[in-house]
């Protein structure tokens, strides 16, 4: 799928829930080095999911953007080195 990139999200403040604008997502946990694998999630019909290695329910909101949370700061982002 040349073209798509799928959002990726962080929970390094260890929030219960995020919301998201979005219904297919990676969670990749807190940022390295306390990440934990690279999961790919998908929320089919459902409005909410749960990440199975780090328990953050992601609820999927409308009125987000593709990278907006609340709580805001769960975009994952890679550092240029």
């Amino acid at each position: 799928m040349a073209g798509h990139t799928t959002p990726h999200f962080q929970n390094d403040a260890g929030h219960p829930s995020i919301a998201i604008g979005v219904k297919r997502l990676m969670c990749v946990g807190a940022n390295a080095p306390f990440d934990h694998p690279h999961e790919f999630l998908d929320m089919g019909d459902d409005d909410e999911i749960i990440c199975p290695y780090c328990s953050t329910l992601y609820k999927y909101n409308s009125s987000l953007e593709s990278s907006q949370t609340e709580p805001s700061g769960c975009t994952f982002a890679v550092e240029a080195t």
